[in-house]
């Protein structure tokens, strides 16, 4: 029910705005003064029981009962994006989908699935651009069965936060005791910029292939067999680069994926001892200077929402965070897939 009441309510939301971007005001249980009301944005993805359930850009989610609701109004489905170039949804993902290709993939409807030995989530989850074409309990059951006939465990790659994206299907998946295991920020920003910096490239090589050296310091596998250079391989046009180090091991890599007007950054690794020198800016340099001279023009990568080493580096190169994904399993599955290949320079490994 629609209700606009005096004084401080003004509800204008209802069951009927399932799916859309709100902004409401609610009740909290503190009693710390100026702290009774509090504020949330984001897509209500669903109202039931006198509960809503509102899913941040983050995907995080915030219960509202509804007799706390003190205000209530829909709200643009995405705010305007004041920096770096304009990219649909849809369009990103799929450009982000090239630059990690699958040793496999079957088509489900709208939804791809992806195989490639359990090298990463991103290369061994679900892709759900659309409609699977049937109901999604069935539409999960055929992922179970399409993963557990490879012997791995069943994910989708659902995304939050802007125009186009998934809230309602993480709300779903949530409802049906699917776990939320990793999220990670896609991110973009102007190619041009990164090839104003002042880095030293000289040092950095770069190859149109993959190495036994670059392989060495690459921390994302232990012993890396066909399906991972494979998958590294993949991609409309791919570059690899590396700075010398010690005993054959570089001592910084990185890999780009050219796609049209798109370079996409991922695997960007420094080893502990040649942090703070700089030197994951020299390969992301190198890097783009090469994609410039392909004909790109935006750049994309992703990070681990929590790889905080890595977020502050790229606030400085100017890349800004258009939307963020999940990776869900169920709940009762195994979760044997090593890390994903998300994170960027930092401690515990740098892809991006």
């Amino acid at each position: 029910m629609e209700f606009i009441g005096g004084g401080r309510l003004d509800i204008r939301i209802t069951t009927a705005d399932v799916g859309k971007r709100v902004s409401v005001r609610y009740v909290t249980d503190s009693r710390v003064s100026g702290e009774r009301f509090t504020d949330a944005v984001g897509v209500l993805t669903s109202w039931d029981s006198g509960v809503l359930l509102i899913t941040r850009r983050t995907g995080d989610t915030v219960r509202v009962a509804e007799d706390r609701l003190a205000a209530g109004k829909v709200v643009p489905a995405a705010p305007a994006r004041r920096r770096g170039p304009a990219a649909s949804f849809p369009e990103l993902a799929r450009v982000t989908a090239r630059g990690w290709q699958p040793l496999e993939s079957e088509q489900l409807g709208d939804w791809t699935l992806r195989a490639a030995a359990g090298f990463t989530r991103r290369a061994n989850s679900v892709l759900p651009l659309g409609d699977p074409g049937l109901p999604l309990d069935a539409a999960l059951e055929r992922v179970r069965a399409w993963y557990a006939a490879r012997g791995l465990p069943a994910y989708i790659q659902a995304a939050t936060g802007a125009e186009g994206t998934q809230e309602v299907l993480c709300a779903e998946l949530e409802r049906r005791d699917w776990v939320r295991e990793v999220s990670a920020e896609v991110r973009i920003a102007g190619l041009a910029p990164l090839d104003d910096t002042d880095a030293d490239v000289s040092a950095v090589r770069l190859s149109r292939s993959v190495d036994d050296p670059w392989l060495r310091r690459y921390q994302r596998t232990g012993e890396p067999g066909p399906h991972v250079t494979e998958v590294l391989s993949g991609g409309p046009r791919v570059w690899f680069a590396s700075v010398a180090g010690t005993d054959d091991v570089p001592a910084a890599i990185g890999r780009c994926v050219v796609d049209g007007r798109w370079a996409g950054f991922m695997a960007v690794e420094v080893a502990s001892a040649h942090r703070r020198r700089g030197l994951a800016t020299a390969v992301m340099t190198a890097l783009a200077r090469r994609a410039l001279e392909e004909g790109a023009s935006a750049a994309w990568l992703q990070v681990e929402a929590d790889n905080d080493g890595a977020r502050a580096l790229y606030d400085g190169m100017g890349f800004t965070v258009h939307h963020h994904y999940h990776h869900y399993r169920p709940r009762a599955a195994a979760a044997d897939l090593p890390t994903t290949d998300d994170r960027g320079p930092g401690d515990q490994g740098t892809d991006a």
